[in-house]
């Protein structure tokens, strides 16, 4: 595809970015100068784009790859998340992809090195990362192994984001069937490096992979708007028996919450229980991926609903806890008629369900409750074993 791209098709992109991909190809005959096409390529991955990458996305210099190279990146929330982590003046990213995490981490390190064995796809990065104004980035074809082997030069940081699909496409989680495979590479990458960075899907178990490599210092779960989106793994020749882990929830409004934790702490911790107080905490998904089920209430002095439930409540209220807070308004029993008191006449709520025999879709059908309103409704198991749902309303 030819980059610049033409005015015209410039002026395409940017007329059609917010249309139908489907509807654009039925109408391309209208446009008989214009590779529509590839113009419609682009829009679709403008598109995917859009949440994760807005500012990338609305930009009209910058060139798209296929969508999938779109889907595999970084969103710019959890690249600045990572840049924040790493310093020095040497970094070489060995799986550089679409070259978000590139792009930032040229913002903390003096000198970066991308590493992509596809070459259409580095050619891509080069022309974007000079559109970007970022001029401490040199560009490289090449696969992690070949770029090490290679260069004389050791790092301050290596960066690895492994493949996680297949050859037929389906996503892997498995550290070994990943590609590059880190752990046959680990002996070579800390022979370049004393740290190096490695990010893994969020439905690898963290116990087994902190096993498996073996050399882990410490690691962050990183959530966006509580949704887990990656584990990162700070692997060097000296690990820690037992590894720090710190979980991080980005919000919207550009806050974060964080917490921290390492497996004695979490053994050591004792909950205490009770039944419903004056307010409900639920943790975000970060702290529970790490495995936080005891230590996040004790560290904020709250009470656990119940053993499974990993609902806490207290009677003052905790502001800075990592999750959700809501005001506890009252405690029903699982009866939709007495539910349905609390609500307004159309009956809605939004429902979530811990510890609790039926899933949200089972709850909604048995109850005639919809989803929506102002309250929150939370059904779980009381101490004595006996189901009980909580009307709330979020702070």
């Amino acid at each position: 595809m030819e980059y610049p791209l033409p005015t015209a098709a410039r002026q395409y992109v940017a007329q059609h970015l917010h249309d139908d991909p489907a509807q654009l190809a039925l109408q391309a005959r209208r446009h008989p100068g214009l590779p529509v096409p590839d113009l419609i390529r682009q829009i679709q991955a403008r598109q995917k784009a859009r949440t994760k990458l807005p500012d990338w996305a609305e930009n009209p210099e910058l060139i798209f790859p296929p969508t999938l190279s779109v889907e595999q990146a970084s969103s710019a929330r959890t690249a600045a998340f990572k840049a924040s982590l790493v310093n020095g003046q040497r970094l070489a990213d060995l799986t550089g992809g679409f070259g978000v995490d590139t792009a930032h981490f040229a913002t903390t390190v003096a000198e970066v090195q991308y590493v992509e064995r596809n070459a259409a796809l580095a050619e891509v990065v080069r022309y974007n990362l000079a559109q970007l104004g970022i001029g401490n980035v040199q560009c490289h074809t090449s696969d992690a192994v070949q770029f090490l082997r290679s260069t004389p030069d050791t790092f301050d940081w290596l960066y690895l984001d492994p493949a996680r699909r297949d050859t037929a496409a389906k996503k892997i989680f498995r550290l070994q069937d990943c590609e590059p495979d880190i752990l046959r590479l680990l002996p070579l990458l800390l022979h370049k490096s004393r740290c190096v960075l490695l990010k893994t899907s969020p439905m690898l178990d963290i116990e087994q992979a902190i096993q498996e490599l073996r050399q882990v210092r410490r690691l962050w779960v990183v959530a966006v708007d509580n949704e887990c989106k990656e584990v990162l793994y700070e692997l060097g020749p000296e690990p820690a028996i037992d590894p720090e882990r710190f979980t991080v929830n980005l919000l919207r409004n550009g806050q974060q919450q964080e917490f921290r934790l390492n497996r004695a702490r979490e053994t050591r911790a004792v909950a205490r229980y009770a039944e419903p107080q004056q307010y409900l905490y639920e943790p975000n998904v970060a702290v529970l991926k790490a495995g936080a089920f005891k230590s996040v209430g004790t560290a904020f002095e709250l009470l656990k609903l119940h053993q499974h439930s990993h609902l806490y409540t207290s009677d003052s209220l905790r502001a800075d806890f990592p999750g959700r807070i809501f005001r506890i308004r009252a405690v029903e029993k699982y009866d939709g008629a007495a539910l349905r008191t609390h609500l307004g006449p159309d009956n809605r709520a939004h429902v979530t369900t811990r510890n609790f025999p039926d899933s949200v879709a089972e709850f909604r059908h048995r109850t005639a409750i919809k989803e929506g309103g102002e309250l929150y409704l939370f059904a779980t198991t009381n101490l004595e074993g006996k189901l009980m749902v909580l009307v709330c309303e979020k702070l």
